[in-house]
């Protein structure tokens, strides 16, 4: 196997991403329910939210939730804490924007391609 290793400066901080952990990454939300599991607590921001939260948002059983939060986890996406008898699930935005940065490093070096766009009305 290959292995590409690529650093990134994020918020002063210098991130190592490397091909198996954006293979990792983009397998963990390449499923409905974990993606979905993934935008929530994006939107949900650092502070993240309990599991009871997450399922009752979604609709997604406790015990399929425990699978997809698992998968999120060993892929470094979300982490959690424990807050008393609740567990809090956040996203892992230093990996979010390291995989991001990942898969735009080479983005438009022949073309300018994705630059703002604007609309005319």
């Amino acid at each position: 196997m290959i292995r590409v290793s690529l650093k990134y400066r994020i918020d002063g901080v210098l991130t190592e991403v490397e091909t198996k952990n954006a293979l990792a990454a983009l397998n963990a939300v390449a499923q409905e329910s974990r993606l979905a599991v993934f935008r929530l607590l994006v939107q949900a921001g650092p502070p993240g939210m309990a599991a009871t939260k997450i399922a009752e948002h979604l609709g997604i059983a406790p015990s399929s939730l425990s699978f997809h939060l698992k998968e999120l986890a060993h892929a470094d996406l979300v982490t959690q804490k424990q807050d008393g008898r609740f567990v809090i699930y956040a996203a892992n935005f230093a990996t979010m924007n390291a995989l991001i940065g990942f898969l735009t490093d080479n983005c438009c070096t022949e073309v300018l391609c994705c630059g703002p766009t604007t609309t005319t009305d």
